[in-house]
């Protein structure tokens, strides 16, 4: 008898016996993602690690994320640094250190088409209003269409924390969709001569300019918006250290082994508040509605921006590279260029899509910061 009620007692506070549907859904839609992850390559970097949070939270029984008692679950202190802002920070900063800013200072222009990649941003938070959300919710929402990952976490974390998990997993996923949305979007706004523009080589770069744009850039934007200092700080600070050249280590530290171990903290981190009870909402579809919505009207800004500069100078500049105005880097620029090479293969757009794309960088921590700023 007594090994009987042994297993009794093992089994009833097993988590096979308290698996809730909820628990089980979430779990099904954890192996989903850990599945595009590998098998599709989509954002694996941040998409496994954001997957096995979410299987790790809707384990029943095992404390891992618990927050009333004393002795805290593990991922409860990990999750701290998302809800102070400091993984987003960091992983800034390792951004601004592999990031060449030289193709957006060759090209100034190329800040407009950054700018006008962020309409989605605007598009998204009065459609998301006008449905019954919030400004906070509304404006956490919007910023996915600026495809930045760790700014869509560190203003929702800031605005509306509660609907961070749908924002990190929406942002991105389309991050990852990038070559199934935007191409169709390219193709349906710009005419064949447009996209067969080939571009001139873009003047060279002095390691002066280089040197006093992240100092430049930090001192404007801080002044002007206090709120965005976390985010464009880091950002500049981390391209600082590479093109200074006098910090090596510290560059391929902030470049390598620092922002490698902080996606890991922060993608389980966002994964371990995807619990079925709070995920599994309408509103969560909404917000993954809405997200790509933001996307799709940031690639028709940047878009449209640049069928404007290509009237402008008279068919110097490929509409195309407006398109990498949002802010996944490389990816976005990548893009471009495939599609001007289908167009014309004697079409090298890349480094000229790397202006728009490395300004969007800056535009959707800038748009952060607006954000913050009015709603915060």
């Amino acid at each position: 008898m007594q090994i009987k009620e042994t297993i009794i007692q093992l089994w009833s506070e097993s988590g096979f016996a308290t698996l809730s549907i909820q628990q089980a859904i979430m779990m099904g839609i954890a192996f989903i993602l850990i599945f595009l992850a590998i098998a599709k390559k989509f954002e694996p970097m941040l998409l496994l690690p954001i997957a096995f949070g979410m299987l790790l939270a809707n384990f029943p029984n095992t404390g891992i994320y618990d927050a009333t008692t004393t002795n805290k679950g593990l991922l409860y202190y990990l999750h701290l640094g998302v809800e102070y802002g400091i993984y987003p920070s960091i992983i800034f900063l390792g951004i601004g250190a592999m990031t060449d800013f030289g193709p957006l200072l060759a090209r100034p222009s190329s800040l407009l088409l950054g700018a006008g990649a962020q309409l989605g941003i605007a598009i998204a938070f009065v459609i998301a209003t006008q449905i019954g959300f919030d400004d906070q919710a509304a404006a956490s929402i919007a910023i996915i269409g600026g495809a930045d990952g760790p700014t869509a976490i560190f203003l929702t974390t800031k605005l509306k924390p509660e609907l961070l998990p749908a924002i990190a997993i929406a942002a991105y996923s389309y991050m990852a969709l990038i070559p199934m949305i935007q191409p169709p979007i390219m193709r349906l706004l710009t005419t064949k001569k447009e996209r067969q523009t080939i571009m001139q080589t873009p003047r060279k770069v002095s390691k002066i300019e280089k040197i006093c744009f992240p100092i430049i850039v930090t001192v404007i934007c801080v002044l002007l918006l206090p709120s965005v200092a976390p985010l464009i700080g880091m950002l500049m600070l981390g391209n600082l250290f590479k093109e200074s050249c006098v910090v090596e280590r510290l560059s391929s530290t902030a470049q390598n082994a620092l922002i490698n171990i902080v996606t890991i903290f922060l993608g389980v981190s966002v994964g371990v508040t995807a619990n079925g009870e709070t995920f599994l909402q309408t509103q969560t579809l909404s917000i993954i509605g809405l997200g790509l919505a933001a996307f799709m009207f940031s690639t028709v800004g940047g878009l449209l921006f640049g069928k404007l500069m290509y009237v402008i100078t008279k068919g110097k500049v490929n509409p195309l590279i407006g398109s990498a105005g949002v802010s996944a880097v490389p990816m976005a620029a990548r893009i471009s260029q495939i599609e001007g090479q289908k167009a014309n293969p004697g079409n090298y757009l890349l480094m000229h899509a790397m202006g728009p794309n490395v300004a969007g960088v800056i535009g959707s921590a800038v748009a952060a910061g607006v954000l913050l700023a009015v709603f915060g």
